[in-house]
């Protein structure tokens, strides 16, 4: 086993030769690759962790590390860099693993009830966690960086603000927002754009705050928030958004999805679509299937606009923020460690290495993996009176 795994980790290092790090194994062999000044430091505590890597490729190594069998000393990012090599994305599974795996997809497709057990999951681990690494607004989704160095509050306004400009709002008209989370984006529309807004989310603990921050806002009559899954949202609106939710429709679901889009939109309406996606079909990460998004789907561009226009909606602008989010996740990741004691708290150490792994493994998967974040802009039908340029999107 320990001569598989240092074959493995050699072909790594030949793969990215500018990685330099060093390994230690259960029986304390220690040696170093790709030059004498490591990045980082991976210290195997028991043969089983090495060969789990083997039975169930990245999701072994994750639980590995989370159960402290595999440590990490060092660059945390290096090391999930390192991790989206195809030699490690790409490892055959046991059968084993593939029948749990399969289980574990049937179990948590989204159906209405899947759905509402799926993102009470994720999202319903309390308010007092999330805010403790998300901006003011709390908004968890990609922001939109200016420069690099704008604060994550300025980058999640500049994401808002880039929203509105791409559907050209205007005072006076309605907007419904699919997956509104803590209800940022209807927020900023309304306070700023004099829209009247309708969001749904079905996190309770979402919506309660959502609410809160509404009355607090000055909004109540101009933004409603609803504790419904989108199946359930009625009526048309002149603008339809839905930001960071999509991932959480599941394959099976996207064209049903897109019906409620066109639906909820009047003809000749606009919509954005802002979500995670790939150029090309591929399987999701195990361990971020079982342990972080049950029931989540990372849809294929090409699928998303052919879906789409077999409903009546034409993408009018599609836009790839990928480094956006990587941004987006390094700002994340360093206020979730400065918390770290305070989390671990709230949850306990398995917790915090779980989220660690997650953090940093997506900001990664954007950089240097095949994940993707785009803003698909479209309009429900033909819409000849959009604005011929950008210029309204850019403007000073």
């Amino acid at each position: 086993m320990k001569e598989t795994l240092r074959r493995l980790l050699e072909a790594l290092s030949r793969s990215l030769p500018e990685i330099p790090f060093a390994v230690q194994f259960w029986d304390g062999e220690h040696f170093n690759l790709n030059g004498d000044e490591p990045a980082f430091t991976l210290r195997f505590s028991t043969k089983e962790s090495a060969r789990s890597i083997f039975q169930k490729g990245t999701l072994g190594f994750a639980e590995e590390y989370m159960n402290g069998n595999i440590m990490i000393e060092g660059d945390f990012g290096e090391v999930m860099r390192l991790g989206m090599d195809p030699l490690i994305q790409y490892m055959k599974l046991s059968l084993g693993t593939r029948l749990a795996l399969l289980t574990q997809h049937i179990k948590s497709l989204n159906t209405p009830r899947g759905s509402r057990r799926n993102i009470t999951h994720h999202y319903d681990k309390g308010n007092d966690f999330y805010q403790t690494f998300l901006d003011e607004s709390l908004t968890y989704s990609c922001a939109y960086f200016h420069v690099p160095e704008n604060t994550l509050e300025e980058a999640q306004a500049q994401k808002y603000e880039h929203i509105c400009r791409k559907l050209d709002l205007r005072e006076g008209e309605t907007l419904v927002d699919i997956g509104c989370g803590w209800g940022g984006m209807l927020i900023y529309a309304a306070s700023r754009y004099g829209i009247k807004g309708t969001g749904c989310s079905l996190s309770k603990e979402q919506v309660e705050l959502a609410r809160k921050r509404v009355e607090e806002a000055g909004l109540e009559g101009k933004v409603e928030i609803l504790l419904k899954d989108y199946r359930e949202v009625e009526g048309t609106f002149d603008k339809f958004v839905s930001i960071g939710m999509f991932e959480h429709v599941g394959k099976g679901f996207i064209p049903l999805f897109t019906e409620k889009m066109k639906a909820l939109l009047k003809p000749g309406g606009a919509g954005l679509l802002h979500t995670i996606g790939k150029e090309q079909a591929s399987p999701g990460d195990p361990w971020v299937m079982k342990y972080i998004f049950p029931g989540g789907y990372i849809p294929n561009l090409p699928t998303i606009v052919e879906v789409m226009g077999k409903k009546g909606l034409v993408p009018q602008d599609i836009e790839n923020l990928r480094l956006h989010y990587a941004l987006t996740l390094d700002k994340w990741a360093e206020r979730f460690e400065r918390k770290a004691d305070q989390i671990k708290e709230m949850f306990d150490e398995k917790f915090v290495r779980m989220w660690r792994l997650y953090l940093n493994g997506c900001a990664a998967a954007f950089r240097a993996g095949e994940l993707r974040l785009y803003q698909i802009l479209f309009t429900n039908g033909l819409n000849n009176n959009y604005p011929l340029t950008r210029s309204h999107v850019y403007r000073s």
